[in-house]
């Protein structure tokens, strides 16, 4: 099952948000060890090139992603006991989680083209920069990228804290349906 269902997710969707999941935990990893490096450590360009690319191609997985979502249903909630308030809150969440990813990729590639370069992705293709730069931009959108980070890894944590809560408190398959394919 390839499309989501009334009552499940297709493996398109589910494979998409594994993927950003784990990619994106990966790349907060990778951001944290890149601070701590100097200009003259072995590795600093390189997790930089590599921190740059990856952040691309989860850009371009953002719009697949948010391109599938428009054109499938979602399913219904998995808790039918479920108020308004926790039906509103985990759609804010969500929302919130999409927003959170698009303008923390965004302020990445205003870091990395504030100087009027492209960015380079595994050597493939180019992404080429604005033809135009603000004052202290890669101050300004480091400081926000860095907030940004932060915040959806928070939100991340506390959208992984509701589904474990649905599974072992609720007892719904809220979880379980994220997990695999409904057959």
């Amino acid at each position: 099952m390839l499309r989501n269902t009334t009552t499940a997710y297709g493996w398109v969707a589910i494979l998409l948000h594994w993927l950003m999941a784990l990619t994106i935990f990966g790349m907060f990893g990778l951001g944290l060890y890149m601070v701590e490096l100097t200009y003259y450590d072995a590795w600093y360009k390189g997790s930089l090139d590599l921190h740059k690319s990856i952040g691309i191609l989860l850009l371009g997985l953002l719009f697949i992603r948010t391109l599938w979502r428009c054109i499938n249903i979602n399913p219904d909630s998995a808790d039918e006991h479920a108020s308004k308030f926790e039906l509103k809150s985990a759609h804010l969440v969500h929302l919130g989680l999409y927003l959170l990813m698009f303008t923390l990729m965004m302020s990445g590639y205003l870091i990395s083209t504030a100087d009027g370069r492209g960015i380079n992705v595994f050597e493939v293709f180019t992404v080429p920069a604005i033809p135009f730069a603000v004052d202290n931009q890669e101050d300004i959108a480091g400081q926000i990228h860095e907030i940004l980070a932060w915040a959806l890894i928070v939100l991340a944590g506390i959208h992984g804290l509701a589904a474990i809560k649905h599974h072992f408190i609720n007892k719904n398959n809220t979880l379980v349906r994220m997990l695999k394919v409904k057959k």
